[in-house]
């Protein structure tokens, strides 16, 4: 569950936006304070990120000489100084008040318990209260949610605006994600037990390594908490570097490697039951990811395609993808910082977590 592990952690952290102007001589670019975009006239000589000379050195670019013919948005940039004090007053108080209202409608002892009624709900469907089957549904219910109100965003956008469609994803989503997180840490060790690899040396190792680096794996646009907070407008970006030259889908590889470090250890049919459900949804996600950006950016997305791989270190492996010298600057940014630090936090706060689900008696 790395992606509904990922919103709520994005969530409580409250990091910063990530999304960043670009400029060069080469590609002409607008003029925003917010998320980078393009015009259409593109001289494909390379880019260079404007905050190239920026003064924390913990916040990298990638150097001018280094880059290969990049046509899409650097990945994973940010700079306090295109930062407003106002946006982020902004995004405290509709995350404090969107949590709040979800909690109390979802959860809270004073509420109407909609959560209660949700999971009742699904257990009367499918007949029957087994955990493994519970998940799975509350999952497969949340995947068809998700992505069909993504795949329906061109089409509403239109109509309602970029804003406001975000908001609507948001209603329904953060919910259903929020009660497929509980019931899952209440429940991941119940059902059949399929295996027990806990006393094997080494396994915790691999699983706390495996699952630490599916972190890392997080697709560039959920560091865009402005916009995902609908505080700037949304927009389907087209991301090229950092993580996107070692695959085109991080989320979704991210989310197998979660899937698989988390089955290995938990070795339950309620972990097993919920990975299948999150492997086909992100393998979906994968067709459905790469159609959305082909009808958003035609010619740009299909030069990015012909460079980049769904496979991990394919296209790098195969001299599609030409890295520069130094790449490694290109994750030497906050964001990654950050996503380090509350990894470990989580893993450590893994019991107050499960105390805290636990509360909802589910």
């Amino acid at each position: 569950m790395k992606f509904l592990s990922a919103l709520a952690l994005m969530l409580s952290l409250s990091r910063h936006s990530w999304c960043f102007h670009l400029t060069s001589s080469n590609i002409s670019f607008r003029s925003y304070k917010g998320p980078s975009s393009f015009h259409s006239k593109i001289d494909i000589k390379g880019i260079h990120p404007q905050s190239q000379n920026n003064r924390l050195s913990i916040l990298k670019s990638t150097n001018e000489n280094d880059v290969q013919l990049v046509v899409g948005e650097d990945s994973a940039l940010f700079s306090f100084e295109q930062q407003r004090i106002e946006d982020w007053i902004k995004f405290s108080l509709a995350t404090s008040t969107v949590l709040g209202v979800v909690a109390y409608l979802w959860f809270l002892p004073p509420g109407p318990h909609l959560g209660d009624n949700f999971l009742h709900s699904v257990q009367s469907i499918i007949g029957t209260t087994s955990p493994d089957a519970t998940i799975f549904t509350m999952l497969a219910i949340f995947a068809v949610s998700h992505s069909g109100l993504a795949g329906l965003r061109p089409y509403a956008e239109n109509i309602v605006g970029a804003r406001v469609w975000r908001v609507v994803f948001a209603t329904v989503s953060l919910p259903l994600a929020l009660s497929c997180i509980s019931y899952f840490v209440n429940h991941s060790h119940e059902g059949m037990k399929l295996w027990d690899l806990t006393h094997v040396p080494g396994v915790h190792a691999a699983c706390w390594i495996t699952n630490f680096i599916s972190f890392l794996f997080l697709y560039p646009s959920t560091f865009n908490l402005l916009e995902i907070a609908a505080i700037q407008e949304p927009k389907l970006h087209l991301w090229e570097t950092g993580i996107i030259r070692i695959t085109r889908h991080p989320q979704s590889i991210g989310q197998i490697a979660w899937c698989v470090a988390h089955c290995a250890w938990l070795g339950s049919s309620t972990a097993v039951s919920a990975s299948t459900v999150l492997i086909l949804h992100h393998l979906y996600s994968i067709w459905h990811g790469d159609r959305r950006l082909e009808r958003q950016y035609p010619e740009k997305f299909a030069i990015v395609k012909s460079r980049t791989s769904v496979v991990p270190f394919q296209a790098i492996l195969d001299g599609r993808q030409k890295l520069p010298d130094h790449y490694y600057n290109e994750f030497l940014r906050g964001p990654y910082a950050l996503v380090v630090c509350g990894t470990i936090v989580a893993y450590f706060a893994h019991p107050w977590m499960m105390a805290g689900a636990s509360l909802l008696k589910w």
